[in-house]
């Protein structure tokens, strides 16, 4: 089943008066299939946060077409999305816990069942102790796993990650990797950007290379490697065959 279908995707931003738009977005295609980890990856000012803001219509593209669930985005499918934003922001005055019920009321999800689903997404971050600590006390890593609750908490079906390990130290590299691994075993639906090659090796199904606005690979982790010892060694040895064609 297709969760997601991309195409054609194009996006221009003007940054000066007298200047040529920027041509951010250039035919950009792609799909995600259920139960399906992919990988997000290009070089800072690729397109990946450009991207992830037309799926979710933050912003709108010039041209193209985006199906999610089969159908363009409406107010009905976005319900199905969980999203973690590379920069989140977070109400510093609420406990983790109140945190969740904003997002849960804010989802128009049944009340009845909040605690249930509360008690679940804090599990798996590991945050069931600091439930009822404010938020302006937590660790940076404390924030990412809490922010990866949020997107977890009115039960999506497909979830967006926008570099998720960003800024974190070992210690909470590994706890969100846990976390993004227990995902992967109940098959849930997941897009990451992120410019950690490693991470994306060791987690992904998928992968989509975005560069100068253009979709380089799409297609599996195992086969864009496949003759390489890894996919930092791979994408180092494509991106200088971009780059050089591109001159």
């Amino acid at each position: 089943m297709k969760i997601l279908e991309v195409k054609n995707l194009n996006k221009k931003f003007r940054t000066d008066f007298y200047k040529k738009p920027s041509h951010v977005l250039k035919d950009v295609s792609f799909e995600i299939t259920a139960g399906r980890f992919v990988g997000f990856i290009g070089p800072n000012g690729a397109g990946k946060s450009t991207t992830i803001k037309c799926l979710l219509e933050f912003i709108f593209p010039d041209s193209g077409l985006i199906s999610i669930f089969g159908k363009p985005l409406s107010l009905e499918h976005r319900a199905k999305i969980g999203y973690m934003p590379e920069r989140p922001f977070f109400q510093e005055f609420l406990t983790a816990k109140e945190f969740l019920k904003l997002h849960w009321d804010l989802g128009k999800m049944p009340s009845g069942e909040f605690e249930e689903k509360a008690n679940e997404v804090l599990e798996l971050v590991k945050l069931t102790q600091a439930k009822d600590r404010k938020l302006k006390a937590y660790s940076k890593g404390m924030l990412q796993r809490i922010g990866i609750a949020q997107a977890l908490i009115c039960k999506p079906e497909f979830l967006i990650l926008d570099e998720p390990m960003s800024g974190l130290d070992p210690d909470g590299r590994i706890l969100v990797k846990q976390i993004l691994r227990e995902l992967k075993l109940k098959n849930m639906t997941v897009l990451m950007s992120s410019h950690l090659l490693e991470d994306i090796e060791e987690l992904c199904d998928d992968l989509l290379i975005i560069h100068s606005g253009k979709i380089q690979h799409a297609g599996t982790v195992a086969n864009f490697k496949e003759n390489y010892k890894s996919l930092e060694e791979a994408y180092t040895k494509f991106k200088l065959d971009w780059d050089t064609s591109a001159l």
